[in-house]
This record gives C-alpha cells, structure tokens and sequence, in this order.
C-alpha cells in the first residue's frame, strides 16, 4: 500500500514533533514515521521523568559544534519564551531549578501529551512501529517499511542520535545522510560519565555517592557545578558537561576548592602547621570523605611555604587522564553527527538534495546539560517545519 504526502518526517522524538507541528499548521499533509511502538521515548525518561524542556539563557555559546555560528539562525527564530508560551498554553505546570533550568512539575508525559495534542490539531498522521527498509529519491522520495509505502517531496530526517540504544537509538539517520552524499563528523558520546583507570578507580571509587561543588577544565572549556563519584569513576554535572569536550588521553583538571585559599589558614603564625588544622579546612568545604581521602593520598610531606603552594595548586588542578567514558548506554546525547557545512542554517535543508532535511541530534550541533538539547530540537524542528 502506498501513502503519499507533502512531507515525511522519520522520528517521532522532540524534533520531529515539532518539525510536524509546524509544517502541519502551515497546510502541509505530514507523516511522521516512528520506529518505536510510541512516540516521545527519550522525552519521557528525561530529566528523571520530569523532562528538562528548555533553558531560559539559551544562547549560541551553550552548543558545542564544528560551526560554532551554525545554530545561532534556528535559536533566534524559535527561542525558550516560544516553547514556554506552548507550555503555558496547555496549562502545564512547571518551575525553575537552578541556571534557567525548567522542568515539569508532574511527569515528562505533559510535554508529550502537548505535543501530540498539537500534531493533531495540525492534522499530522502519525505511524508507529514502522522499520524502514530503504529509502529512495528520483522526483519524490519514497521510504518503504515492512508494511507500507510512502511518498512525498519532502523528507525530515529526525532520527536521533546513538545515546541510549536501549530505547531504539541506532545509526540509521547518519547512514541516510550518507546514503544522499553528506558528511558526517564522527559521533562520539557526549554529556557521559567518564571511567578511571583501574589504579585511580582503586583510590576513590569505594567513596561512590560522594559529590562536590567543583570546576571541571578540559581545554579552554570549563564547568562549575557538582561532581559525583561513582563505582566506575566521575560523574555529575560539571563532568557530564566536559565529558563532551574531553578526547583521550587528554587531562581533565578538577579543581576540589573553587573561589578558595586553602593554605590562607596557615598565614597566621599562632594556627599550627599540622595535618589536623589542614583536615579541619578542607573538611569546611568538601565531604568529610573526600577530604580524608584527599590527604591521605595528597599530605604535604613538609610545612614549609613552598610546600603548602604546592598543595595550594594540587586541590586547585587535580589532574585526572580518564579511561574512557561509560559510552552511549549512558550518554545523554550524541555529539558530532551531520556535518553542518551540508545544511542551511536557516531551514536545515541539505544543500546538495532539494527537499532533504536533517533535525535535532543527528546535526553536529550538541548542547549543554540543562535543556539545552532540547531547545535545539525545537528550534531546529521549528526551522524545518516553517521551510516546509
């Protein structure tokens, strides 16, 4: 059987949501092709089920691609107060956690729920379960699945990136891309836990759960927020951002006292030069774990001033070489993907095949942890969509 429309969108996840949305309120018949046996399924696990949906300082220097300028057109036309006007619209409840972040106040199936509420009112035809086996273009473009034929000018590749294979990630969109002649910048996992070295994982990693305020540096990039030490090495905040911008087997510096003096204590001839005035300051600031554990493998060998500089710049740079990272099983999203050169910032459309579009995860463009990703999906959804 053969379905025909104006336009075919494979994915049913946050970008391809909104790319139908927005091309079904303009009068385009749209079909959205879904692998899964529902929409949405990394919206519904996302943010601890609560769905990070976007960020309220959003801009072009919280995405991390080859073209550091590429996402600042879609950003511009479809920004957080455009998502958060639909969300207010459809009365869902939300609030603010910290730095911009919004969240829903019951459950990620409010976003979803909004989505799929809107694809109806714009009359989007929505398939499920649907495998495609091949994809061709001679004036239109025709998918085929096991059950069914579809056609139509325009197709909107929306699948997704590799992170979390487990709800059905795969590498479909970056074969089609180069299926059609288009570049791909290798995909690595971003906003990932990294692994330790079985030697560093034997000195900290009994102290799992732990976590800290810090500022995580790789590069020229860096993060101040929390990190957490797991069973297999580092997490939390600070680390899932720089892990996106980490490469083995460059260093990440960590430093365990932000904004802090920690020799200031000593300046003062009366306070003794000892390991225990040293314990009680970094006890004031870190868990009384970490602390311990720090001196325990850290512990100045001599009072001198000399060497309470070094230990001043050791808990400033803690120099850690991870040993990897725990992969796209617990990577959040994918980095690198479509190669940006290959689209239109204004309508992600390919520049090399008229009616071939690329959204979302699969474009080398990765945002920062805090619904930023997100935002990218609606507003390069929303681009898509109104091109359409």
């Amino acid at each position: 059987m053969t379905h025909s429309f104006d336009t075919l969108i494979l994915g049913g996840g946050a970008a391809g949501l909104m790319c139908a949305i927005e091309a079904g309120k303009r009068g385009r018949r749209v079909a959205v092709l879904e692998q899964a046996d529902r929409l949405g399924k990394k919206i519904l696990i996302s943010g601890g089920g609560r769905c990070n949906f976007t960020n309220l300082h959003c801009g072009p220097e919280n995405f991390l691609s080859s073209n550091p300028h590429f996402a600042k057109s879609a950003l511009a036309r479809y920004t957080p107060a455009d998502f958060i006007a639909l969300v207010e619209k459809h009365g869902i409840p939300y609030h603010e956690k910290t730095l911009g972040q919004l969240f829903c106040d019951r459950s990620a199936r409010d976003i979803l729920g909004m989505l799929q509420a809107e694809c109806r009112q714009a009359g989007v035809s929505i398939f499920l379960k649907m495998k495609i086996q091949q994809v061709e273009r001679s004036t239109d473009f025709t998918v085929h699945s096991e059950e069914a034929e579809f056609r139509a000018p325009a197709l909107v590749v929306a699948t997704g990136g590799l992170s979390i294979p487990k709800i059905g990630a795969t590498s479909f969109g970056y074969e089609l891309a180069r299926q059609f002649g288009l570049a791909i910048r290798e995909p690595w996992p971003g906003l990932v836990p990294l692994a330790l070295s079985a030697e560093d994982c034997s000195r900290n990693c009994d102290l799992a759960g732990v976590s800290a305020e810090v500022i995580a540096t790789c590069g020229a990039q860096q993060f101040r927020e929390k990190m957490l030490i797991t069973h297999r090495g580092l997490s939390g905040p600070a680390l899932l951002q720089i892990s996106s911008y980490w490469k083995k087997p460059e260093p990440i510096l960590i430093d365990l006292a932000p904004g802090r003096e920690v020799s200031a204590a000593f300046r003062d001839s009366t306070t003794p030069r000892n390991l225990s005035t040293l314990r009680a300051e970094l006890r004031k600031f870190l868990p009384h774990r970490l602390s311990d554990r720090w001196l325990e493998l850290h512990a100045p060998t001599s009072w001198t001033n000399h060497a309470l500089a070094d230990l001043e710049r050791q808990m400033h740079a803690w120099e850690i070489f991870p040993a990897g990272t725990e992969g796209y099983e617990k990577a959040e999203v994918t980095a690198g993907g479509v190669d940006t050169g290959e689209l239109s910032a204004k309508t992600m459309e390919s520049r090399k095949v008229p009616g071939l579009f690329f959204i979302g995860e699969v474009v080398d463009v990765t945002g920062h942890l805090g619904g930023f990703n997100f935002q990218w999906a609606w507003a390069s959804g929303a681009s898509a969509g109104r091109a359409l």
